[in-house]
């Protein structure tokens, strides 16, 4: 990332659109759609979010407790695409470089397994938690009635009043109901499962059925700890020195230091991710039973055997992309539809920021 430059306005600047305004639904308020929503926005075009999360922030989001906060999905994100480079320019100072550059690679026992390789790119993240830069871009379009949180689409359907447009159904989470009319597009941006199944219950037919049902997504357990003991005189962390590391353990395949993060309180707080494959194996496990053989895997892992002062464990349905479409958006401009997200090209914050601007790029 380059040295920060002066502050920008974070406003949407509507340009002259290369095609008449037209309105645009976007389901999904992660990094694919908040991107997708602001370059529809910037270039003139009217745009309404509906997340069914409390806020925006999708995979990035952060989870609070009374001991700091976890960054329970996306740990990190590189910058390797200049456009995102740009955009990030436009919030001067909200992400910071994060000291885990080098990260370990560790065997099934906590041991190094391979010499920290010298630093190729930096790791940044966001402050002060990963979901604030989604919810720096995404804060115009909240602040003018854009975003409904809380809000899940049920179904898509053809306008009852005007046949070439498209209608919502939506459901709030105090069970309100309400149709959402007048949409030129609809632009889904879940992960490729629930953007399938919400056409297939819609009854709504696309081109990129069999495409969509070809990407994989593997789950994740996240597992987040927070150890309020360590913070006393001559005691600032537990266990190992380091603040990320890549586990070969059969049931962890992540760790992060929390509180090495800027931004973020000192207390000693852990966030571990299991692997694909333990994932997958325990995906219907309680949270109970996952919490128990997480925790026993940290342990052994790091060498921390204190009793946590917090714990609690969060699964991810559609975590980390094991096969992706292969190419960054999917549209159809003859239905007015469209998919993008991360899963699209990979799995990284920012193949979900690229796979949301091309497909607005390409539509505006």
């Amino acid at each position: 990332m380059t040295a920060a430059r002066p502050r920008s306005s974070n406003r949407l600047k509507p340009s002259a659109p290369a095609v008449p305004p037209r309105r645009f639904a976007i389901v999904g308020a992660g990094m694919a759609g908040v991107a997708c929503a602001r370059t529809l926005a910037q270039a003139g075009h009217s745009v309404t979010l509906f997340e069914k999360s409390l806020q925006a922030g999708g995979r990035s989001s952060a989870q609070a407790s009374p001991f700091g906060s976890f960054d329970s999905g996306a740990q990190y994100f590189t910058v390797r695409d200049e456009r995102f480079q740009k955009a990030l320019d436009t919030v001067p100072g909200l992400c910071r470089p994060w000291s885990a550059t080098t990260v370990r690679v560790l065997d099934a026992a906590g041991r190094v397994a391979t010499a920290a390789p010298p630093p190729v790119e930096a790791h940044w993240v966001a402050a002060p938690t990963m979901d604030a830069l989604v919810q720096a871009w995404a804060e115009p379009l909240a602040r003018e009635g854009r975003l409904h949180t809380r809000t899940a689409v049920t179904h898509i359907e053809r306008d009852t009043l005007h046949p070439n447009a498209w209608q919502l159904r939506t459901e709030t989470l105090d069970g309100g109901r309400q149709v959402h009319a007048g949409f030129d597009g609809v632009v889904l941006t879940q992960p490729a499962p629930l953007s399938r199944a919400l056409l297939q219950q819609s009854g709504v037919a696309t081109p990129w059925d069999a495409a969509l049902a070809g990407v994989d997504i593997a789950p994740c357990w996240t597992l987040m700890l927070a150890y309020a003991q360590a913070v006393r005189p001559g005691l600032t962390t537990l266990g190992p020195q380091w603040n990320a590391a890549r586990s070969t353990h059969h049931r962890i395949a992540w760790l992060a230091r929390e509180s090495s993060k800027p931004g973020r309180t000192q207390i000693e707080r852990w966030t571990v991710q299991a692997s694909p494959a333990w994932s997958l194996e325990h995906l219907d496990d309680t949270a109970a039973r996952v919490q128990g053989k997480l925790l026993k895997a940290f342990s052994e892992v790091t060498g921390i055997r204190a009793t946590p002062t917090h714990s609690e464990v969060r699964r991810w349905r559609y975590a980390q992309t094991q096969k992706p479409l292969g190419h960054s958006f999917l549209w159809d401009g003859a239905l007015g539809l469209g998919a993008c997200g991360d899963w699209c090209l990979g799995h990284r914050l920012e193949d979900a920021f690229v796979s949301g601007l091309e497909l607005a790029l390409a539509v505006a």
